[in-house]
């Protein structure tokens, strides 16, 4: 009757062990998105993009086409910021996320504040995924769609 108890303790633990290892995935994902925002509103261009692959792609309602690469996506949002806009806050609602083994897919609602050139603050929202893969024990961001929402929505 022991050596019973004790496999199905062993068995217990051994389905538990997948959910706690996801819930500390879950928490280092949505912490690295917070620490991009971070360096986003501090205006830090290197540290913005350091969680970005080489080969990242994304769709935004700023560009009608895909944004492929790290290089690119940098370029563009260096261009869009001499504008004079900034983010001044960002969080999330709603976040889930999904692991895949080394992938991790996190959707979530942003609800932003951003600044414009004239200096006058306005809401920011999306609707939002992205896709991180593990490489070398970091999480990069591959993949990122942020939808707009609108009055449609």
């Amino acid at each position: 009757m022991r050596r019973i108890s004790c496999v199905s303790a062993v068995c217990v633990a051994l389905l538990c062990l997948p959910a706690l290892a996801n819930a500390g995935t879950e928490e280092e994902v949505i912490a690295v998105t917070y620490a991009q925002w971070a360096a986003e509103i501090a205006n830090d261009a290197d540290g913005s993009v350091a969680i970005m692959a080489d080969d990242y792609t994304e769709f935004n309602p700023d560009f009608p086409t895909r944004i492929d690469g790290k290089d690119l996506n940098t370029k563009l949002s260096a261009a869009l910021a001499e504008g004079g806009g900034q983010m001044l806050a960002g969080e999330m609602a709603n976040a889930k996320v999904q692991v895949y083994g080394n992938v991790a897919i996190l959707t979530y609602n942003f609800l932003g504040v951003n600044k414009d050139s004239d200096g006058e603050a306005s809401p920011s929202l999306a609707k939002s995924t992205r896709v991180y893969v593990k490489q070398n024990g970091n999480w990069m961001l591959v993949h990122a769609n942020f939808a707009p929402v609108g009055d449609d929505d």
